[in-house]
């Protein structure tokens, strides 16, 4: 959990995704969207970059971290100096399984927008809003401006809604490449994202201590169904977690 020091701090959401918006048989079977909640000083950036000029010095082209892309001598080491900073972060992880989706909500814009909408709506459920003065949200920059215009959208109406009024916050799109938390919660968001579709807890195991809740995103209709799960431990086991609270919206 995230340990709050002084009051009048800003709070940090760096959000990340995986799987694709392809609700047809080819398309992938679940898609993931992963906060990583924290406040300065972020303090696993100097041991990443020295982990970075590491490699480089060994030959690697190594611009940046990228979990789907890395090796995985790289991704250890990696998620060694993630689970070694894990105090001082909150993950929560959001899955969407696509076969639990109406056809309504299959639209990229009506997606992507309700997920957003429901994982910063818990997120910020759980901070207490008098200890910080503004929030800042950083997803990776998306490159398609109708996308990008859906997000930004999603993200000021959901802070809008749950913010008291004349509370401040900002969204920015960065480059993940610029940024350290952006190559940190794509790994953990790579993590979730592989124990759910490959019922692969290895990497998941290495940052589930951080993870505040594991959230289950249906859509029934009109209706959306946010369930808090117990996340998939075994690669023997199915995909679903025994519930543990439900909140219909």
């Amino acid at each position: 959990m995230v340990e709050q020091k002084n009051q009048k701090e800003c709070l940090y959401i760096f959000l990340d995704e995986a799987g694709n918006f392809d609700f047809s048989s080819s398309g992938t079977a679940y898609f993931t969207l992963t906060s990583l909640t924290k406040y300065r000083p972020f303090e696993a950036y100097k041991a990443l970059t020295e982990l970075k000029y590491d490699l480089i010095e060994l030959g690697q082209n190594m611009e940046c971290f990228h979990a789907s892309e890395d090796s995985q001598a790289t991704r250890n080491r990696v998620f060694d100096i993630i689970s070694a900073h894990l105090k001082e972060v909150r993950l929560d992880c959001l899955v969407a399984e696509k076969t639990q989706i109406n056809t309504e909500l299959h639209k990229d814009d009506e997606f992507y927008s309700g997920m957003i909408r429901e994982l910063l709506r818990h997120v910020i459920g759980e901070v207490d809003l008098k200890e910080i003065n503004r929030i800042v949200v950083i997803t990776d920059r998306i490159p398609v401006q109708k996308k990008r215009k859906t997000v930004e959208k999603a993200v000021k109406k959901t802070l809008v809604s749950i913010l008291p009024e004349g509370f401040q916050y900002r969204i920015f799109h960065h480059e993940a490449k610029s940024n350290m938390d952006l190559q940190i919660v794509d790994y953990c968001n790579w993590a979730a994202y592989r124990l759910w579709d490959k019922l692969d807890s290895r990497s998941y195991d290495r940052v589930k201590t951080a993870v505040s809740a594991m959230l289950k995103f249906v859509a029934r209709g009109k209706e959306i169904v946010v369930k808090k799960v117990t996340a998939p431990t075994t690669l023997s086991g199915g995909p679903h977690g025994p519930l543990s609270s439900e909140r219909n919206l």
